[in-house]
This record gives C-alpha cells, sequence and structure tokens, in this order.
C-alpha cells in the first residue's frame, strides 16, 4: 500500500484515469492501466466486465471536456477501498452534471482496481 491516504488513493485513480480517457488515449490500453483483466464492475446494478468498460468510455470520451472529483470520505486497506465522491462533468454543449458515488471495491496486488460496486445519484443544480 502506498503512502497515499484513502481520499488521495481515490482522487488520484479517478482524476488520472478519466484524463487519460478523455484526451483520447486508447481506451483498452487506459482500461488495462487501472482495472485487472478480470474486472467487474457493477454501478446501479448494471455489470460491465472490460469490454463494456471500454465500451462505456466511449461516450465519455466524445461528451466529457472536462471532469474533477470530490472525495468526501474514503477507507482502504491493502486490497479493499470504500468511498463517497461526487464527480463534476462540464459537457461539449455547455452542460454541467454532477453525480454522487457511494463505491466499494476490491484492489488487486499492484493497486488497480478488480470489482466494484457503485450505487450512483444525480446531485446536479438544475
Amino acid at each position: 500500500m502506498s503512502d497515499l491516504s484513502a481520499q488521495e488513493f481515490v482522487a488520484n485513480f479517478f482524476e488520472s484515469f478519466t484524463r487519460e480517457v478523455v484526451a483520447g488515449d486508447d481506451a483498452g490500453a487506459v482500461v488495462d492501466r487501472y482495472y485487472t483483466p478480470d474486472i467487474e464492475q457493477i454501478a446501479d446494478g448494471i455489470r460491465l466486465d472490460r469490454q463494456r468498460l471500454i465500451d462505456h468510455l466511449r461516450p465519455v470520451r466524445k461528451n466529457v471536456v472536462s471532469c474533477s472529483y470530490d472525495v468526501h470520505e474514503a477507507i482502504r486497506t491493502a486490497d479493499r477501498v470504500a468511498a463517497r465522491f461526487t464527480i463534476h462533468a462540464e459537457l461539449r454543449r455547455g452542460r454541467s452534471i454532477a453525480t454522487e458515488v457511494y463505491l466499494f471495491g476490491e484492489l488487486a496486488p499492484d493497486g488497480r482496481m478488480r470489482r466494484t460496486t457503485q450505487a450512483t445519484r444525480d446531485v446536479s443544480t438544475r
């Protein structure tokens, strides 16, 4: 485990992942840097494996101009992470969205994400 606090780990993980995706780097290569090949991500009951996660990144890349993360709380052990954070995204057509995320994850020894379960809710101001 690194010297980063749990909150710093979560912020760094998702901010750098999103930055690489939005920058246009190869989606498969980006996913492989941050997630294990057997990734299973369940978000609001929808299961994504590696390929479905890569496919999910296409609209993100197309629509997101910038993104930031406010990590409200996080706990991390060597192989587990739990966090509550808000994603703030600016979209191409000038719209802003905010999504609160409750995440429970399993980490590989190298720090990549192996499994996540997430619940989200829209907290955008209209």
